[in-house]
């Protein structure tokens, strides 16, 4: 009896953690509704079978106990059960399966009109370029990595050019205007990650992944890496603020570009 207890009241435990925990989501600040929505779907199915499975063993040690003289049926094969089981199941996965399905086919169509912005992590920084008047970002390399080009620019692409660097530094999107985020990494995989925007994308070395999203609110987030990067990877902050049109427009004049960058570290010839 004691068994059974125990488990009734993980089950009443569990489903009064879950609807009563003060740790849930942090308010939503983008278009992606879509995951949470699929997350909730997730935890009513695997809650409704973890519910049953748990208080039907319950069921079974209380109803199917120990008593003198009882003697246990063999029943080696119950093709019922068996399609019951099986065919329950399928749904199941197909339930959790198909909004997921859906909802990746959104993340990976961005729209036309998405502005791009890259994203490059490396141990333990992150630093961003937006392009410049052209609309376009210039081309980049890791091997063209160095001291004074950290992000790997093609020195020889026009396009690059006026791209504008914050390196270290906070990275500024408009409000209500669909960004496409370019991401690299100059040395180990990483992921960037904020959670107010439920997007994120691990960063791979010697690839370009990509994912976009819509910011809905103004303010100042948090950026995490969500991917184990060395002993580093609790400091790997960073911070991105959703602003409105016109002061965005106002930050991004006051940010330097890339031919700026490279004339203020080229070195001052001598008298």
């Amino acid at each position: 009896m004691a068994v059974v207890l125990i488990l009734v009241l993980l089950v009443v435990g569990s489903v009064l953690f879950h609807m009563l925990s003060p740790w849930w989501w942090t308010p939503i600040a983008s278009n992606w509704s879509y995951i949470d929505h699929t997350l909730v779907i997730t935890f009513w199915i695997t809650g409704i079978v973890f519910i049953a499975v748990v208080l039907f063993v319950a069921y079974c040690v209380f109803r199917f106990r120990h008593k003198p003289g009882n003697r246990a049926a063999y029943e080696p094969e119950n093709r019922k059960l068996e399609w019951t089981l099986a065919g329950g199941t399928a749904i199941g996965v197909a339930a959790m399966l198909a909004p997921g399905l859906i909802v990746w086919d959104r993340f990976i169509s961005v729209p036309a009109d998405a502005a791009p912005v890259e994203i490059v992590g490396q141990q333990w920084l992150w630093s961003f370029r937006l392009p410049g008047a052209d609309g376009k970002l210039g081309r980049s390399d890791t091997s063209a990595v160095t001291p004074d080009n950290p992000l790997g620019l093609d020195k020889n692409d026009a396009s690059g050019l006026d791209d504008v660097i914050v390196d270290g530094g906070e990275l500024h999107v408009p409000v209500g205007k669909p960004v496409k985020v370019l991401l690299r990494s100059i040395d180990v995989i990483h992921d960037f990650y904020v959670p107010e925007f439920r997007a994120k994308m691990d960063m791979i070395p010697g690839m370009v992944t990509f994912f976009w999203f819509t910011p809905t609110r103004t303010g100042t987030f948090d950026v995490l890496c969500a991917e184990l990067c060395g002993v580093g990877h609790p400091q790997m902050r960073g911070t991105v603020v959703v602003d409105d049109a016109a002061t965005y427009q106002a930050w991004l004049e006051q940010q330097p570009t890339f031919t700026q960058l490279t004339a203020s570290e080229a070195p001052q010839p001598s008298n």
